[in-house]
This record gives structure tokens, C-alpha cells and sequence, in this order.
């Protein structure tokens, strides 16, 4: 089930940005990104539409999840 980012607290929506950022280990390239940067691009992604939030009632957990090209 997709939740709408917008529904969710601010801080909780922060922390599960963070935690998807840390456990995705998202290749940046040679350039260092900010743990910040990283989560600043997450979140513009959930605004765009790019990434959506994914709640498993099966498993009970949430991710985001990316249009990958």
C-alpha cells in the first residue's frame, strides 16, 4: 500500500528518509554528499513523485521505494 508522504509526522517521515539513505548506500560518485544532501535528495524525490513510500501490512514495514532507470 503506497502512503502519501504528506500524511505522515515530519519527524518520522525524517527518520525513515535517514534510515533508507544509510541502508540504500547510494553510490555518489567521486564526490563526497552530505548525510543531509543525501536526504534533502530523497525527499525532493517523494515531492516529485519519483519515489513513494511502501507500507507492507504482510510484513509490517515500511521502505521507500525509486524509479530507477
Amino acid at each position: 500500500m503506497i502512503v502519501p508522504w504528506q500524511q505522515i509526522d515530519p519527524d518520522t517521515l525524517d527518520s525513515l528518509i535517514r534510515e533508507f539513505v544509510l541502508r540504500e548506500g547510494t553510490d555518489y560518485g567521486a564526490q563526497e554528499v552530505s548525510l543531509q544532501d543525501k536526504v534533502d535528495q530523497v525527499r525532493s524525490q517523494l515531492q516529485r513523485g519519483d519515489a513513494v513510500i511502501v507500507y507492507s501490512e504482510l510484513h509490517e514495514t515500511v521502505d521507500i521505494k525509486t524509479n530507477r532507470a
